[in-house]
């Protein structure tokens, strides 16, 4: 009787899995014109796109249709939630990035994109907030650096450039309660836990109902 000879062990190794929290090196846009579009990721310390599926939340939070909205997005990274907001309508938003191949990165999206709506800013996002006019701005993302102690100074500064009506985007390692937003006329909206991701739709105290 002939007996077969029993395989060697693969010499390939495995390919270790990712792990968790790591981000793939893309994100896609949801919604609106430039709706399944992918934006490159790049390999950075610290940078962290918000996931899709948060993403897709916080747009369903502001009612998917962003046109005539004045946007700034104090701390870009690859650019997903201010190309989202102009995906959707937004005639004005700003990136606001420190990193300059981040923001080499976001000129070939926004070139790509031809997202005439989109204006790049490199520099520090809290200062961005604290330039702009008062009450000019319908929508802003503070999505920061997890380990990074910006989250404070940028929620003051946003309390002068949010207009009566606009709401801030909060994503951060803890979440933000009402008693700690108070102080800075702000409460909370809407929130959401993903994994370590906790995300807040905030809006100034007194503001009407969304819709």
């Amino acid at each position: 009787m002939s007996t077969k000879a029993a395989k060697p062990a693969s010499t390939q190794p495995k390919r270790p899995a990712r792990p968790r929290g790591v981000h793939s090196n893309e994100v896609r846009i949801i919604g609106g014109l430039w709706k399944r579009t992918k934006l490159k990721v790049s390999d950075k310390p610290g940078l962290r796109p918000t996931p899709d599926r948060v993403r897709e939340t916080l747009f369903n939070w502001l009612g998917q249709d962003l046109t005539g909205w004045r946007c700034l997005d104090a701390f870009a990274g690859t650019g997903a939630l201010g190309f989202e907001a102009a995906s959707r309508g937004a005639t004005n938003v700003v990136l606001v990035e420190s990193d300059s191949a981040l923001i080499a990165q976001l000129q070939k999206t926004k070139d790509q994109l031809q997202a005439t709506a989109v204006q790049l800013q490199r520099g520090d996002g809290v200062v961005s907030i604290r330039q702009a006019a008062p009450a000019s701005l319908d929508l802003i993302f503070l999505d920061p650096p997890f380990d990074a102690p910006l989250l404070e100074p940028a929620l003051n500064a946003c309390t002068r450039a949010l207009a009566p009506t606009g709401a801030i985007y909060l994503e951060g390692p803890t979440r933000w309660t009402d008693e700690l937003l108070s102080p800075m006329g702000l409460t909370v909206h809407k929130y959401l836990k993903a994994g370590a991701v906790h995300a807040h739709l905030l809006k100034p105290i007194g503001a009407a109902p969304q819709v």
